[in-house]
């Protein structure tokens, strides 16, 4: 006769056991993703934040076959994690996964330029920025040496592109200042178009700012970042600007508290009205 197998204490403690179910046809459970782990993203998507220029220029690129991936020729819409090797002419490039897009408003003050190089040595905006690990500062636009007002920097190269291309169609609004007056007839010449050397150019309006003595104030919003172009455009009409001021870009305005020389971050709000501007998820 034979006994049945007495239980053993682990046994009794842990309560009934309930019966293995076998996987049908041998699969496996599918595996549970890890939290926090970061999805693969399109490799041009990437190099455009980054910083490297356009979403589209860097799918030109990978179709050039300028852009490998753990030692091979990338191909357009190929995805990429945090583990793989992205080389760009041969140079390796560190992709940002996952980190939130950060945008500064800077007052810049007349006698800086918007250059890290400069032969002659002059004081430049990008020292008074703040310093961040693993990105770098782009700034969307430029201002002249001799102009102040609001300059925007931001940590993503896709973002800058849109609000720099001509397709976006953003508004810049200045201040200026002339050392005399326009007629009525210049101001709507100024409007309708004038012809400079490197082709047409107008303001999208134009507005009398008021004065006293031989200065007098303009506000003038065009779409357009050329060289010098306010200037030039006052020049074409015989008045040259003594003081230059953008005072709006896009949405975003000059905080009136924001003393020149000094930074700071975009409200979380104006930052998700921007990037919805020109089409990029908050």
């Amino acid at each position: 006769m034979v006994r049945p197998n007495k239980p053993t204490r682990r046994a009794l403690d842990a309560g009934p056991q309930r019966p293995r179910r076998r996987a049908r046809g041998g699969e496996r459970p599918a595996p549970v993703p890890e939290e926090g782990a970061v999805e693969p993203q399109k490799l041009h998507k990437m190099l455009a934040q980054s910083g490297l220029g356009s979403r589209r220029d860097m799918e030109a690129w990978v179709q050039a076959g300028r852009v490998s991936v753990n030692g091979k020729i990338a191909e357009v819409g190929q995805r990429v994690g945090p583990d793989d090797r992205v080389r760009v002419d041969g140079r390796p490039v560190r992709l940002r996964f996952e980190e939130p897009i950060r945008v500064l408003l800077y007052h810049k003050p007349e006698g800086e330029i918007v250059s890290l190089d400069d032969p002659l040595a002059r004081a430049s905006v990008f020292a008074k920025l703040p310093r961040i690990r693993g990105a770098k500062w782009i700034s969307v636009g430029r201002l002249d040496f001799n102009t102040s007002g609001l300059l925007m920097f931001t940590t993503s190269g896709e973002l800058a592109n849109r609000l720099m291309h001509p397709r976006s169609d953003i508004e810049r609004e200045y201040a200026v200042r002339v050392l005399g007056r326009l007629t009525p007839e210049q101001m709507a010449r100024l409007e309708r178009g004038v012809e400079l050397e490197d082709g047409p150019a107008r303001f999208d309006s134009i507005a009398d700012g008021g004065g006293e003595g031989a200065n007098h104030w303009y506000r003038v919003i065009l779409k357009e970042g050329r060289k010098r172009e306010v200037r030039r455009l006052f020049e074409a009409m015989g008045l040259t600007v003594s003081r230059l001021i953008r005072v709006r870009f896009g949405i975003i305005q000059l905080p009136p508290r924001l003393r020149k020389g000094h930074w700071a971050d975009l409200d979380p709000q104006l930052l998700s009205a921007l990037l919805a501007q020109v089409g990029l998820p908050a």
